[in-house]
């Protein structure tokens, strides 16, 4: 037996609406796809689901990609935050940049994301809900009180683009 090589196993998996390779190593399978496609935003931290880097959207709700490997992707449909707008146009970017909520920016892709996550299901969310959700995540630099600030005003703009 020889230690210290992995096997990797060649998946396909949704992301973005399209068929993506993915190589499963080890759960996490959606963020492992950030070298294999060029997409860097979701960020491998904890590798168990609680600091929140890695996290994307599956069907709309904010999950721990970590959590989730290449065998258990079939049939699913998962964004990245690259997925969210080719120009940093979302509501929820847009804000992030207006209130200057990032300093050293390593959790802020899944922080948006999270944001996002709770804005589909809550378009008017209170301080205590933006609170209790993004507590959920870790931010190091300490930006909650920004990142509560930028999800009133994601909010807010999507709020008023609905008809």
């Amino acid at each position: 037996m020889r230690f210290g090589i992995e096997r990797v196993f060649r998946r396909i998996i949704p992301l973005h609406g399209e068929r993506c390779p993915s190589f499963d190593r080890r759960p996490g399978a959606v963020g492992d796809n950030g070298d294999t496609l060029s997409l860097t935003g979701t960020k491998f931290g904890c590798g168990v689901g609680v600091c929140g880097a890695c996290t994307v959207l599956e069907n709309g709700k904010a999950i721990r990609s970590c959590q989730i490997a290449a065998r258990d992707a079939n049939g699913r449909s998962f964004t990245t935050i690259e997925g969210l707008s080719p120009d940093a146009s979302h509501p929820c970017q847009r804000a992030w940049l207006a209130e200057d909520v990032a300093q050293c920016g390593f959790c802020q892709p899944g922080m948006i994301m999270t944001a996002c996550g709770l804005l589909r299901e809550h378009s008017e969310p209170t301080d205590e809900m933006i609170d209790t959700v993004m507590s959920d995540s870790v931010c190091r630099c300490g930006t909650y009180p920004r990142m509560r600030k930028a999800i009133k005003r994601a909010a807010a703009e999507m709020r008023a683009k609905k008809p």
